[in-house]
């Protein structure tokens, strides 16, 4: 089998931001919270089709506007794959039980569908948090795989440090803190254990993790490789490139910055939007390239067709 990689993003409206950093209403000036319908996607597919690579585009179903659904449109003739990161993008849904599960991922692939004519067999949870309900929901609904998973123990640790903060100064954000057994998760393709999909079993949906360092378990995701100083960047995906499958999860915040209509607010909490946009896309335009030279870069769906 090929080494692959494949590169994908999350277009998770800006609303989803401000609400984890738990801002007031109307911290987001008209218009901004569909800048990653409007901005963020074209410049995705731009950056995919320059270094020529197909790229996995992970939408919301309550999100999608009018120029989204065009863009996704375009990603899905130009040969690009859209996923479904459910319709409401609730961090609660990890808790909820399969009913609730369930309706939500199926009213999200129905808007997704109706947006761009090609129904989802992709899913990724919101904030990474993921549980057995989930994973029956997308076997009944005949998914071919999921993206979920995210063993990655720093970024869990410093959610947790961050979501205790925030507590204590009396702010309700929306995020969750996950169950420690996704440490314990498997880095590279598997067959989840249906009871607890953090666990290798027999299950028929394949899940394909977001790419961890094998050591230290630090994340290799597009804010960190758009941000980070560039040796850091160098070290970590030399230490990820040994593994036989990569997948690079970006965010649509990753390919805007607060020029492009943001606000102060969110800038001020979310530090990756004051780097420059056109400093993060030629980032990770080279990054985008080295893996296209180390790997086969393909769709996560034409990935879990291999792996599975």
């Amino acid at each position: 089998m090929d080494r692959l990689a494949c590169i994908n993003i999350d277009l998770d409206g800006l609303a989803h931001y401000a609400a984890i950093h738990a801002l007031p209403p109307g911290a987001l000036p008209p218009g901004a919270d569909s800048l990653i319908d409007r901005v963020a996607v074209l410049r995705f597919l731009e950056l995919c089709d320059a270094v020529g690579v197909p790229g996995t585009l992970f939408t919301i179903g309550r999100d999608l506007g009018e120029p989204g659904a065009r863009a996704l449109r375009r990603a899905v003739a130009s040969g690009h794959e859209v996923g479904n990161h459910t319709h409401w993008h609730d961090y609660a849904l990890a808790r909820a039980p399969l009913a609730d599960a369930s309706a939500d991922i199926a009213r999200g692939a129905q808007v997704i569908e109706r947006a761009c004519g090609v129904r989802p067999r992709g899913f990724r949870a919101p904030g990474y948090t993921f549980n057995a309900a989930m994973y029956q929901a997308l076997c009944d609904q005949g998914y071919a795989y999921g993206s979920s998973v995210f063993p990655a123990a720093p970024y869990y640790l410093a959610k947790a440090a961050v979501l205790g903060l925030q507590r204590v100064r009396g702010r309700r954000s929306t995020s969750s803190l996950d169950r420690p057994a996704v440490l314990a998760a498997p880095r590279l393709p598997y067959r989840p254990d249906p009871s607890d999909p953090y666990r290798p079993g027999r299950g028929p949906v394949v899940e394909l993790p977001i790419t961890v360092a094998p050591r230290t378990r630090f994340p290799f995701i597009g804010t960190f490789a758009a941000t980070l100083p560039r040796p850091v960047v160098d070290a970590l995906y030399r230490s990820v490139a040994r593994q036989p499958f990569l997948n690079l999860e970006l965010h649509g915040a990753d390919l805007i910055d607060a020029s492009d209509g943001t606000g102060p607010a969110l800038p001020r909490a979310q530090r990756d939007l004051r780097v420059a946009a056109s400093t993060k896309v030629a980032r990770l335009s080279a990054l985008l390239r080295r893996i296209a030279r180390d790997y086969t870069v393909v769709t996560l769906l034409q990935a879990s067709a291999q792996v599975a």
